[in-house]
């Protein structure tokens, strides 16, 4: 299965990455306490924001869908922490709404995905999918 992004997408979930992990670069503001195996799973994905993703496995797609659900969560975070801090329609404010309604678009996408991989699996093996078919049951691209 793959996962198609915008330029506006990637951008987006890179720019919550930084803010999730903490980087530097990101308003000080913004910061939130990764929990680890969050920061794991956004450590993981922030070097594959490159272009669309493809999942082999349901298992795959589960933990970049822990990464984006986290990294949607820092974002609305930082939206809402600049809106308060500045004005609903400062230029920050504005692109903190577009960051965390791009990521919200593609955690909606991986649901979607997530769902039909899940139902072809059912459809398959006759029960909904365990953790082993979740992890070894092939989906092509």
């Amino acid at each position: 299965m793959i996962l198609h992004f915008n330029y506006e997408e990637i951008q987006a979930l890179r720019a919550g990455a930084r803010s999730y992990l903490g980087d530097v670069r990101a308003p000080s503001s913004s910061a939130v306490l990764a929990p680890a195996e969050g920061r794991a799973r956004v450590e993981a994905l922030l070097p594959r924001l490159q272009g669309d993703l493809s999942f082999s496995t349901l298992g795959e797609l589960r933990a970049v869908q822990g990464a984006v659900e986290s990294l949607v969560e820092s974002l609305r975070i930082l939206m809402e922490t600049t809106v308060l801090a500045t004005h609903a329609a400062d230029e920050d404010a504005v692109s903190a709404y577009f960051d965390f309604a791009h990521g919200l678009t593609v955690s909606n996408r991986i649901s979607d995905i997530a769902a039909e991989m899940e139902a072809m699996i059912e459809l398959v093996t006759g029960e909904p999918p365990s953790a082993e078919a979740a992890r070894t049951f092939r989906f092509p691209d």
